[in-house]
């Protein structure tokens, strides 16, 4: 449970004197109070001697106004008016409110009190009325909540082993995994397991993937429960790039949408005249239209089409993508002529 504390109260004194401000003064006019400080913010009061609209013409209107820019409070407030003739002070009224700088930055009552009762119950006399107001700002003690750790604990049930139920079976390597978790990621885990031809629970088949490496399998795991790419800070420039290109792969197989686009990202921020066609075709047989089209502008940029079709990486496009190559040419013709 929050503590909540409550600022020193502050009371305000705001006397209204003068000849003509208590009767017909205006609709809509209306007299400030100095400016002063409660809880560490500026507040003012504002009194309307004939209301502040229409309505209430034929009362007073009294406003609690915060006057610091970008700034909120909740306040406990009271008004108070002080008799005259003894000097003893009443409450008129009083609660509790959010004040922020904007259209709630001021409070207060339109019918604070009938004009008629101002002198007959001793508050104006001599034309002169005194207002008080007490002002407490409530603060509450926040507590520092610790950042999410669902993907923390996940990452740590899988190192542990506890309680797995799959098995699969990489080139030479075996990986353990949670068949729960494998389905509330992946649709394809999730038809795999628990769709009409499911394995159900099934706890001694072993799944054979034989079109990935364990490398790339593992990274794929490690996403699954972390919902983040591995590490690969011990890679080189080329293994990381490749790594993306298995792994962007490896997302499409199992509906992993946000690690595809992941992958996507990293082979977008890592396009070269050597490797840009081959990455194309990639992008084209796995329908990544973001990275596809980065592809097509990388290499219709100037000075850089001939340096493309010259690697061996295009005689590849053209073979394996035919459309793909003539869309390349297609979008270079058009951009000539813009």
């Amino acid at each position: 449970m929050c503590a909540v504390a409550e600022a020193a109260r502050v009371t305000h004194s705001f006397k209204v004197v003068g000849n003509g401000i208590h009767s017909g003064f205006g609709l809509g006019k209306f007299v400030r109070s100095t400016t002063f400080t409660a809880g560490g913010h500026q507040w003012s009061i504002t009194y309307y001697p004939d209301g502040h609209v229409e309505d209430c013409k034929d009362y007073v209107s009294v406003f609690l106004h915060l006057m610091s820019k970008n700034s909120e409070a909740t306040v406990r407030y009271d008004f108070r008016l002080v008799n005259q003739a003894t000097g003893v002070s009443s409450s008129v009224l009083s609660g509790q409110r959010v004040f922020s700088d904007g259209q709630n930055s001021n409070w207060g009552y339109g019918k604070f009190m009938k004009k008629i009762d101002l002198e007959s119950r001793g508050y104006l006399k001599d034309d002169c009325l005194e207002i008080e107001c007490d002002v407490s700002v409530i603060t509450v003690d926040e507590i520092e909540v610790p950042p999410p750790c669902l993907h923390y604990d996940l990452g740590k049930l899988l190192e542990s082993g506890e309680g797995v139920d799959a098995k699969f079976k990489v080139k030479e390597e075996v990986f353990q995994a949670h068949k729960i978790v494998l389905a509330m990621r992946s649709p394809v885990f999730k038809a795999e397991f628990y769709g009409p031809l499911g394995l159900g629970n099934n706890n001694t088949q072993i799944i054979v993937v034989d079109d990935m490496e364990p490398p790339v399998f593992k990274a794929l795991l490690h996403f699954i429960y972390n919902d983040a790419l591995p590490s690969m800070d011990d890679l080189d420039a080329n293994e990381y790039e490749e790594m993306a290109k298995h792994l962007l792969v490896a997302a499409d197989k199992y509906g992993l949408e946000r690690m595809k686009l992941m992958c996507e990202n990293i082979l977008c921020k890592r396009l070269a005249i050597h490797s840009v066609a081959r990455t194309s075709v990639l992008a084209d047989q796995y329908h990544c239209t973001k990275l596809k089209d980065a592809c097509i502008r990388f290499i219709n940029s100037s000075n850089r089409m001939d340096d493309v079709v010259a690697t061996q990486g295009y005689d590849d496009l053209k073979r394996a993508c035919p459309a793909l190559a003539v869309e390349i040419w297609e979008k270079r013709a058009k951009s000539r002529k813009i």
